[in-house]
């Protein structure tokens, strides 16, 4: 069955941009589009998309408020917010709203498609601006958290290594595992066996731990 993606944004060039983007796999197909915030709340509460691209800033709501009523509405539904900006002010209140990833706008049409597929996993897909920014500011915390120790470095594989190496560089489960020309479930395997050896839950921890060990570098 063909994933079913609702579009929310007030610029209609974008959500005809978007469409164009989503309708050129196979597997995909754009049940809805809404140009403000309450209505892709009213379309997702009626149509159940699998996958809402939702821009951050709409009139009459804007894209946190929508995000946190179309999963109050649509449990099931992945939010993947798609906006022009980067900073921690705009992705954190994003994030924890429940939006699953978070892309802005100048991602490329095929990372963008990646991100929905591994959005349905429940995969937290981030822009590699994104990811700059968010390590950036944790960096910058007063008390930063207790960084890893060498220890928990060398408990890694030479592959896990590898997958956290490209992970830094912005590159989607789909994209690691055609760069070491593997399966994505193998990917997904290995940055498990990463996040379990490390104690930390999401890929956004684990690039901050990589950061603070060395192994990335955000410059």
């Amino acid at each position: 069955m063909s994933t079913r993606v609702l579009i929310a944004d007030d610029e209609a060039l974008m959500r005809t941009a978007l469409k164009i983007f989503i309708e050129s796999a196979d597997d995909m197909e754009v049940v809805g589009e809404a140009s403000d915030g309450v209505a892709a709340v009213h379309l997702a509460t009626e149509l159940q998309p699998d996958v809402v691209l939702m821009d951050m800033q709409m009139p009459r709501m804007d894209g946190v408020e929508a995000t946190k009523a179309v999963l109050a509405a649509s449990p099931r539904t992945r939010v993947i917010a798609v906006t022009t900006f980067s900073s921690t002010s705009y992705v954190v209140p994003a994030l924890r709203a429940g939006a699953t990833a978070y892309l802005v706008k100048d991602t490329e049409p095929s990372a963008l498609v990646a991100a929905v597929r591994e959005a349905l996993d429940g995969t937290c897909v981030l822009s590699p601006s994104v990811t700059s920014e968010l390590v950036a500011s944790i960096r910058e915390t007063p008390e930063p958290p207790r960084p890893v120790t060498l220890s928990a470095v060398e408990t890694l594989s030479e592959r896990e290594l590898d997958v956290v190496r490209l992970l830094g560089q912005g590159l989607s489960n789909s994209e690691i595992a055609a760069e070491l020309h593997l399966s994505e479930a193998t990917v997904k395997t290995h940055l498990g066996n990463v996040m379990a050896k490390w104690g930390v839950r999401d890929r956004v921890q684990t690039l901050i731990h990589a950061a603070r060990a060395g192994i990335v570098r955000f410059d």
